[in-house]
């Protein structure tokens, strides 16, 4: 049999046993290397679990800052109707990581994801490609794992009761971490309408929590941010009513998961109360107020990136001399005496970093 014929049946067989596109240079690749495992969406979520996955975060946060780990601002390229194509790469000791991700807004008419892509994990040795996770759930799980972090690190004791602003993806996979790190707290939802907050506490009834949909909505109905990443693309959007005192006067963590391009939470800062920011992810939206930022101690996941991304700290105008990183907090600290006098605000803009410990906990399992 010619290498011709040997070349063709290695592409049916490889069609046959796995519906994604194959292409040539795989099936060449195949006689010198073992094919990378392809997980699905379902499949990327099991291998990411939560507890697991706020550890190897923190590792690679204090790797990050030590440098240890190489990760270059994430590339943005125009892409037609609006859309975004994402490349973001990272380096580590063991195993590297290039996340390309789609962001286009015009497929929820299409009936498509709004949200397209794929992490790819390679060994940084040998540059061979040993999985290929799903880009979206990667995305939405290190993000919400990022928090809990945050929030393990931040917050004034016991964590009781928890609120939510957002009613999408980052919504969801929030709620998700606090099942799986907090069971039994109470978490309240506020949604763009009380219809919408009623239904997210409904899809997710079986979740270890105690769900409360808040029943004062964030606005009347207006439009969602245009370009709006599509993990939120059901959360509240331009919001003009503001949580008042009253209403969130109830809860210890106040989590933003919004794609409003104006702040959705405008209280004055609390000292018992740890605010983390996830939403806005370019200079000119802000889920925070910024005389709520003005009166925080500010700390960002990614010093690099937030300059440039953290909306919420940008339109603030805050001293970037100031902020500090999550990692400043993660290695051992000595004993002080001194109290607390500001509030905390832990503004996330995420970075390929995470992705690579999210890949490391994927590997794991």
């Amino acid at each position: 049999m010619g290498v011709a014929a040997v070349v063709a049946l290695v592409v049916v067989a490889a069609v046959a046993a796995n519906p994604a596109p194959v292409l040539i240079s795989q099936v060449k690749l195949e006689t010198r290397m073992n094919r990378p495992i392809w997980l699905d969406a379902a499949q990327t979520a099991q291998r990411l679990p939560y507890p697991e996955l706020v550890a190897a975060l923190e590792r690679a946060a204090i790797e990050l800052a030590q440098k240890q780990i190489h990760c270059p601002e994430r590339l943005v390229v125009p892409m037609p109707t609006k859309g975004s194509l994402l490349c973001m790469p990272a380096m580590g000791p063991e195993i590297s990581c290039h996340k390309l991700i789609c962001v286009m807004p015009a497929n929820k008419e299409r009936g498509l994801p709004t949200i397209l892509g794929q992490l790819n994990v390679l060994d940084s040795q040998t540059g061979e490609c040993r999985m290929i996770l799903d880009g979206a759930t990667v995305t939405g799980r290190r993000t919400a794992a990022m928090s809990m972090l945050g929030l393990r690190k931040l917050a004034i004791g016991p964590i009781r009761k928890v609120r939510i602003i957002g009613t999408g993806t980052q919504a969801q996979t929030h709620t998700q971490a606090l099942a799986a790190l907090y069971p039994g707290i109470e978490v309240s939802i506020k949604g763009r309408t009380a219809a919408a907050a009623a239904a997210f506490c409904r899809r997710h009834a079986a979740l270890p929590l105690i769900l409360k949909a808040d029943q004062h909505p964030l606005d009347r109905g207006e439009q969602d941010a245009p370009g709006a990443p599509p993990w939120d693309d059901h959360c509240a959007s331009r919001a003009t009513m503001p949580l008042s005192a009253e209403r969130s006067a109830d809860c210890d963590v106040l989590i933003t998961c919004t794609t409003s391009l104006t702040p959705v939470y405008a209280e004055p800062a609390r000292l018992d109360r740890l605010l983390i920011a996830v939403g806005a992810f370019h200079a000119d939206a802000a889920e925070i107020a910024p005389s709520v930022v003005q009166g925080c101690e500010v700390f960002v996941d990614d010093p690099v990136g937030a300059r440039h991304e953290a909306g919420d700290l940008i339109q603030a105008g805050v001293d970037w001399r100031t902020v500090r990183a999550i990692a400043s907090i993660l290695r051992p600290q000595p004993p002080t005496n001194t109290p607390r006098t500001l509030p905390r605000l832990f503004k996330t803009v995420g970075c390929a970093a995470w992705d690579l410990a999210a890949a490391r906990v994927a590997l794991a399992h």
